[in-house]
């Protein structure tokens, strides 16, 4: 988390929240939302694979319930923040987590799968907060959408969630000063790599996976899911602005004009052949080979056709 946030916002209490979150089956948003609970607050589970969400949970305790709902449909969002709302009695933050990656280079990345990562990543995070906001505006609360070092560091093969996660930075930015004359706070978080089942699948790709780890120092870094929550938790106790894990990431924004003549460069020894196996891939595996990666990923795109 930005230091800067944490001496200048006093933290409050989450004790007797109400907390909704979206992509709630697995990785952060469940890890979110047990740590959330465990501290007093009552969790909203929003999402798809309720089999899933419905173990969360369990783990939660008796202050957490589960709604399935997928973040790109109006009528499911409404529906779930609704009865959340009427279950709970109010809405004091919603986190924007859900989101999924489709990898590819572009000129081969099936179509189908580049548009669900901007529909889910983007879309469903205004989905989510256009949903919610009438009630966060009612309880004064507070707004954390989930960005990425994505936002900041656009590298190969990763256009469609580059370009989702820097929409979300920069919609949270322009939603901070629409509410805040109505008591509202709104955060974004750039998580780096997080150990999740959508970052092994990344891994395990069979051109992206090496790609990823050509990656120099941090920005190829991997860091445990608990300590992602633990800055999420921090953030939200201090509505902070901008949430940054590992702090590098806070550092590498600062330098950001700089950053793509840096990574087109470090890139050049790696693209050419990388470019040459996603066609092969693509060859090969059809569509396959671009779908977004990961148990989420696949429960994302169970509606499409694939």
């Amino acid at each position: 988390m930005n230091p800067l946030s944490r001496l200048l916002r006093r933290p409050q209490s989450i004790a007797g929240k109400v907390v909704l979150i979206t992509g709630a089956a697995r990785g952060i948003g469940a890890e979110l939302a047990k740590r959330l609970a465990g501290d007093g607050a009552s969790v909203a589970l929003v999402g798809l694979e309720r089999d899933e969400m419905e173990k969360v949970a369990l783990e939660c305790g008796p202050r957490a319930r589960v709604w399935e709902a997928d973040v790109t449909s109006w009528t499911e969002l409404e529906e779930a923040t609704s009865a959340a709302v009427q279950h709970f009695g109010r809405l004091d933050v919603v986190v924007a987590n859900a989101g999924i990656a489709g990898v590819g280079f572009v000129r081969s990345i099936d179509p189908a799968a580049f548009e669900r990562t901007v529909e889910v990543d983007l879309l469903g995070v205004w989905r989510t907060v256009r949903v919610a906001l009438p009630h966060i505006i009612e309880s004064r609360g507070y707004v954390l959408t989930i960005s990425s070092l994505a936002a900041i560091v656009h590298a190969s093969a990763m256009a469609p969630y580059a370009a989702a996660k820097a929409g979300v930075e920069a919609f949270s930015n322009s939603l901070r000063t629409e509410v805040r004359h109505c008591g509202v706070g709104v955060g974004v978080a750039h998580p780096s790599w997080i150990r999740t089942d959508m970052v092994t699948g990344a891994d395990e790709h069979p051109v992206f996976g090496r790609l990823r780890g050509s990656m120099p120092g941090p920005l190829g870094k991997t860091t445990p899911v608990s300590e992602l929550v633990d800055d999420l938790v921090r953030g939200i106790a201090v509505r902070a602005r901008t949430i940054h894990t590992p702090g590098v990431v806070g550092v590498l924004k600062l330098f950001r004009t700089l950053l793509p003549p840096i990574i087109e460069l470090c890139s050049r020894p790696v693209v050419p052949a990388a470019d040459k196996a996603a066609l092969e891939d693509i060859t090969k595996r059809g569509a396959e080979a671009s779908r977004p990666l990961g148990p989420g990923g696949k429960a994302a795109t169970a509606r499409e056709s694939f």
